[in-house]
């Protein structure tokens, strides 16, 4: 069922069910950025809920000067921006989150995939794999990553650019480097 204005509305003045709709429409995509951004999925699922919980108390400030859906992701952006940046300063070091489960059989090639992509974007440092994720994913520019994370443009470039040789490095081994392109060199997959 399609969430509508009447059923905003009835959100912002506290109808629970129609909270309910919200949450199951736009769940999927604000729980994604949230897991991309963290790259570790217990801290995202903890964060996440500290999103939603912020999303329902803000509710009442919604204005409607743009669509819902941006307004919930701008909110789940900065509020898992701060918790990664107060996860940092209590951690005072980064730390590379290592997976070391052994991967299940899947049925797919695009789930296995996707499952190498997560896995190596969780080994990105936090400052490289949030510059990833916002401008590559979700398509901010570097003046609006700089603005997010207190960085210079120059330096979201630079994370950028790490982020991507770092990933390019993680999943070589994806890559089928048998097939020959142009002049003798083997096919690279952009990152």
């Amino acid at each position: 069922m399609p969430f509508d204005q009447l059923d905003l509305k009835r959100a912002i003045a506290g109808d629970e069910r129609a909270m309910q709709r919200l949450w199951s429409q736009h769940a999927p995509h604000i729980d994604a950025v949230v897991r991309r951004l963290c790259g570790d999925p217990e801290l995202a699922a903890d964060v996440s809920q500290e999103v939603w919980m912020q999303i329902f108390r803000a509710l009442p400030s919604y204005r409607g000067d743009s669509q819902f859906g941006t307004w919930a992701h701008r909110i789940a952006v900065n509020r898992t921006l701060n918790a990664l940046r107060k996860i940092r300063r209590l951690a005072k070091l980064e730390t590379d989150i290592e997976d070391d489960s052994a991967l299940t059989e899947q049925d797919t090639d695009r789930t296995f995939l996707a499952e190498s992509i997560d896995k190596a974007m969780a080994r990105l440092s936090p400052g490289a794999r949030a510059v990833f994720v916002l401008h590559d994913i979700e398509g901010f520019t570097h003046g609006e990553i700089g603005e997010e994370l207190g960085i210079t443009p120059g330096g979201s470039k630079s994370q950028l650019f790490k982020a991507r040789a770092r990933l390019r490095k993680l999943l070589a081994h994806l890559v089928d480097e048998s097939i020959p392109v142009g002049k003798g060199k083997a096919h690279v997959a952009p990152v």
